[in-house]
């Protein structure tokens, strides 16, 4: 195939000068602040952060991480990447850390396919368009369907810079998100004791692929060798329950009609198609009122959670009507 990443994506390159002084606590931005949080295009020449330009670089108060301009708090990268659901690995929180040992990150390939006018096959560094290193960081919070969560940073680009690239048609309603499956490296998908029918899916509406805070992530905490979380590539989608940003992913598939997604179908009743943090719609089997916010392995918050995780300026209006439809 001739069409690569590339040739759009190269054009779109921020300074790394530029990428060194702003970094963005996602989670803290409000309606005013996403429509300079949006404007940031990998080219645009737009000044965002805050009009100070003060520098958001992350310090270290005893054992708190901190981002100077706002003090906002980052989960530690020792927490967020030994307490993880993946069960490609196993059931247990410490087993995507414990048994992903084996696991090859690279080479690694995502296929675009379905409803589209440019299908293929491109490499990972064709997704990322420039060197890890030059990618945009954002902090998001991230909410546990199980009412955990974290404050982590993501690096990557707007999952919508590389939807467009492969154009999708106008009869596109939803994107399908299909993992890896390598049982011989990923001993949860061999064990006997695994209900789920492998390899794990997940979907998305065009709209909720297509928004600005959906984001193609290649690595958390400026690294990219982790995949307890997730990598080389998973999708991140800040307001919906964590199942729904899929890992692994090696395949995108635009439909017409709805896809399937894995936990929707091992128990409908308990997690939804949509999957929206909605602190009012508890769980079958627990409250989502409140959440366990991970700061530490040897600190733990109670929070209120807040619909749609905090960003419900930024997304509610993809959910009209009634809120239970979306859960």
């Amino acid at each position: 195939m001739e069409y690569r990443f590339e040739e759009k994506l190269m054009t779109r390159v921020t300074d790394q000068s530029s990428y060194r002084r702003r970094r963005f606590i996602a989670g803290a931005l409000g309606l005013g602040a996403f429509s300079a949080f949006s404007a940031l295009r990998y080219g645009d020449s737009v000044s965002v952060a805050n009009e100070t330009d003060q520098d958001l670089t992350a310090k270290n108060d005893g054992d708190i991480l901190l981002f100077e301009d706002t003090g906002a708090r980052l989960t530690t990268k020792h927490a967020a990447t030994h307490y993880n659901n993946a069960y490609e690995f196993g059931w247990d929180k410490t087993d995507p850390y414990q048994k992903s040992g084996a696991f090859e990150l690279k080479p690694w390939q995502v296929t675009f396919d379905g409803l589209c006018a440019k299908p293929g096959t491109f490499d990972l560094d064709d997704l990322m368009g420039m060197p890890f290193s030059h990618l945009e960081e954002r902090v998001y919070d991230f909410r546990c369907v199980e009412a955990w969560s974290m404050a982590i940073p993501y690096n990557g680009r707007s999952l919508r810079d590389i939807l467009q690239v492969v154009e999708p048609l106008g009869s596109a309603r939803y994107v399908a998100f299909t993992s890896v499956l390598r049982p011989e490296q990923m001993p949860g998908q061999a064990s006997a004791f695994s209900t789920l029918d492998w390899p794990y899916v997940e979907a998305l509406t065009i709209e909720e692929a297509m928004h600005p805070l959906t984001f193609a992530t290649f690595g958390v905490y400026g690294d990219q060798t982790l995949p307890q979380n997730g990598m080389p590539f998973r999708v991140t989608v800040p307001w919906k329950y964590g199942f729904k940003s899929p890992k692994f992913v090696v395949r995108m598939t635009f439909t017409e009609t709805r896809p399937k997604a894995t936990w929707h179908l091992e128990n409908p009743r308990e997690y939804g198609w949509y999957s929206n943090v909605y602190p009012d719609i508890s769980h079958p089997r627990w409250s989502q009122a409140t959440e366990r916010r991970i700061w530490s392995e040897g600190e733990i918050e109670r929070i209120p959670s807040r619909p749609y995780n905090g960003y419900a300026n930024e997304v509610a209006h993809l959910y009209p009507g009634d809120r239970q439809q979306y859960r």
